[in-house]
């Protein structure tokens, strides 16, 4: 939640540095791909920010005698829709700042414009390591998680004192190579016996996984000790054609990662799968998340889920 307040001190830092003494609209635009498969994310993202200004403002939705404009932008997670969106923010929207977006390789074609308009993108809830490594410049902040958190989380959770031959399938895009890329990275940090030795990356759209399943199936079933398939995956899972297939008769177990809750409910019928998330909303104790979960529930009828507690 610590993000939540970084967030707030940006909103702040801006209303003071670019309004008039005089009562002025502060716009914010929220970009994030609500067409397409990650529709279900992007929502909850919005809905986690609007509850997260409603927090910070207590209501207002203000900084002092300035209201506080969200214009929200759908990149239908294509690169170039979400460059031009960004363009349209600063440019004819007058936004002082954004915040966005939900795919990786989105977030990534939009960087160059914060940096030629000189203005500040807050990125939330793209994980992909290069948006702040070798892609990022000094008008690009990050809120949310990386690629390498999210591996060393994973990595965590795999025992230290066993040997495990790992294979990877990967969503064919920055979000699934660099995090199958931060994953190896992490084992060999602090899980050194643990080690990827086979990568396959499909498409999104992907209907067959068998050729994938195959691939990694006859790359860890002769490897000793433990044997794992892990996934760096958004969207709609491929984690049930993996059991169809039967994985367990060559002794191979499945990592999924973290998911939203309706993706991780279906999980319950596959004993034994093991990984980390990046948020659980009984987890926190803090006065934010207890606002946050009070008001979601009477809001949705649900539980705040994994990109909710990013946007808010």
């Amino acid at each position: 939640m610590v993000r939540t307040r970084l967030a707030a001190l940006t909103v702040g830092a801006l209303a003071m540095g670019t309004v008039s003494a005089s009562a002025a609209d502060i716009k914010v635009c929220l970009i994030a791909g609500k067409t397409g498969p990650l529709e279900a994310y992007a929502k909850q993202t919005e809905a986690g920010f609007m509850l997260g200004l409603e927090y910070l403002t207590k209501g207002t939705m203000k900084v002092g005698a300035d209201k506080i404009e969200v214009i929200v932008k759908d990149d239908q997670l294509k690169p170039d829709k979400g460059k031009s969106s960004l363009e349209e923010c600063y440019n004819d929207d007058g936004a002082a700042l954004a915040v966005g977006t939900t795919g990786s390789p989105v977030a990534l074609a939009m960087l160059p414009v914060a940096e030629e308009a000189k203005k500040i993108l807050i990125v939330e809830p793209a994980v992909a390591d290069s948006i702040t490594g070798d892609k990022w410049n000094r008008y690009v902040f990050r809120t949310g998680r990386s690629s390498y958190q999210d591996a060393l989380a994973n990595a965590a959770s795999i025992p230290k004192d066993e040997d495990v031959a790992i294979g990877m399938l990967g969503l064919d895009t920055a979000f699934g190579r660099d995090g199958v890329k931060a994953f190896a990275e992490a084992l060999a940090t602090i899980r050194p016996r643990a080690k990827i030795v086979a990568e396959e990356y499909a498409a999104g759209n992907t209907a067959d996984f068998t050729p994938f399943a195959e691939r990694l199936f006859g790359a860890l079933k002769d490897k000793p000790g433990k044997k794992v398939i892990g996934f760096i995956w958004a969207g709609a899972h491929p984690m049930a054609k993996f059991v169809d297939m039967k994985p367990d008769r060559f002794g191979i177990a499945l990592m999924p990662g973290g998911n939203i809750l309706p993706a991780m409910n279906a999980w319950k019928a596959f004993a034994g799968t093991e990984g980390g998330i990046y948020y659980y909303w009984e987890f926190p104790k803090n006065p934010m998340n207890d606002w946050l979960k009070t008001e979601y529930q009477k809001r949705f009828s649900a539980p705040p889920d994994f990109f909710v507690a990013g946007g808010f």
